[in-house]
């Protein structure tokens, strides 16, 4: 006798009177791994899988910590600047830096980190950073360059010993020239020499000085904005360059492939493969068929022996209709044909026309 309720589905009408068991659940290992918990496991035994997962940008810009001196918070705009990386969804740490007032960028290694396979997953640090300028700062520094230029003259506002790719952002700077402009001088007061001197010797044209020797000699870009918004868009772009370039590092673009059609066709010194080179440009018109570029290769195996040909012809209209009459090879079963005007219209004028801007192909 089968025990009681076997065979039968909860809920049944059948067998009243005998006590309903309550409902049981199994549970087992295939039931809790959801899709979800099969690609944790997929990447847990492919390292190199979990590792190009990390490299995406969405993933790595989580891993990016944006590190801010506290000076820079001592500005009553740098509110911006934090609400946006806050709005951005990186990290970002408020931290002493050297040189103060700076930003500098590292990445965050994951635990575990599978960087056996690809060490840019583990990368602790960028070397980029952002140094924030008073304009008055700024100027002084533009003196010192223009009195000492060379390459070899220091930079005033680094560390030597800070081996990093170095970025300068000054705020207001056109702003604070402008306010320097000398105005009625009689109702100006009278400025230290010092001051005056700076007044007389920094302006725009020796700013513009500063900034091609900085960008040739010391290879080190300047940011001019205006406000502490245009500061933190650039801020925030920077940081979504940051994230996205170990992923690009690591892909291989497919216009760089390395195959026998990327190279293009050799032609050696002893004339080896410009047969095969010549059919190749023939195809490169509007349709063209391999067998029609046989064809005209095979009347003329190099583009010199045509245009020779050409030469010898005594009108225009013999030279158009050169390649006219050429047979081309049949499949079977196909009727007999030929190159065709249109096409030696087109091959002559590519050959012997000096405007660059005509147009070969009139059905296109």
């Amino acid at each position: 006798m089968a025990p009681a309720g076997y065979g039968r589905t909860a809920g049944s009408g059948r067998g009243r009177g005998r006590p309903r068991r309550p409902p049981t659940w199994e549970i087992s290992d295939s039931d809790t791994e959801g899709p979800a918990s099969a690609e944790a496991a997929e990447r847990a035994r492919d390292p190199a899988a979990e590792a190009l997962r990390l490299l995406r940008p969405e993933q790595a810009l989580r891993r990016l910590a944006v590190r801010v001196d506290p000076a820079i918070l001592e500005d009553a705009g740098a509110d911006v600047l934090m609400e946006a990386l806050e709005a951005l969804g990186c990290e970002h740490r408020i931290e002493p830096q050297r040189p103060a007032r700076s930003l500098r960028w590292s990445r965050v290694r994951p635990e575990p980190c599978p960087c056996s396979v690809l060490p840019e997953v583990g990368a602790a640090e960028e070397q980029d950073l952002l140094l924030l300028l008073e304009p008055e700062e700024f100027l002084r520094g533009v003196s010192q360059l223009i009195q000492a230029s060379g390459p070899a003259c220091p930079l005033p506002w680094f560390l030597p010993e800070v081996p990093s790719r170095r970025h300068l952002a000054v705020i207001g700077l056109d702003a604070y020239l402008w306010s320097r402009q000398p105005i009625n001088q009689g109702t100006q007061q009278p400025e230290s020499p010092e001051v005056a001197h700076a007044k007389v010797t920094v302006g725009w044209p020796e700013v513009e000085e500063a900034l091609v020797h900085l960008q040739l000699w010391a290879n080190v870009d300047v940011l001019l904005v205006a406000s502490w918004q245009e500061l933190s868009r650039h801020v925030c772009a920077v940081t979504r360059a940051l994230a996205q370039r170990p992923f690009k590092q690591s892909q291989a673009f497919s216009f760089c492939t390395a195959g026998r059609w990327a190279a293009g066709t050799p032609v050696t010194r002893d004339g080896a493969g410009l047969r095969r080179a010549w059919w190749r440009q023939i195809r490169q018109f509007n349709r063209v068929s391999p067998a029609v570029a046989d064809a005209v290769v095979t009347a003329f195996p190099s583009p010199r022996l045509l245009q020779q040909a050409l030469k010898a012809c005594s009108t225009e209209q013999e030279r158009m209709g050169l390649l006219a009459d050429l047979p081309v090879k049949a499949s079977d079963g196909a009727r007999p044909r030929r190159v065709g005007p249109d096409l030696s219209r087109r091959v002559y004028l590519f050959l012997t026309t000096t405007n660059p801007d005509l147009l070969l192909d009139l059905g296109s």
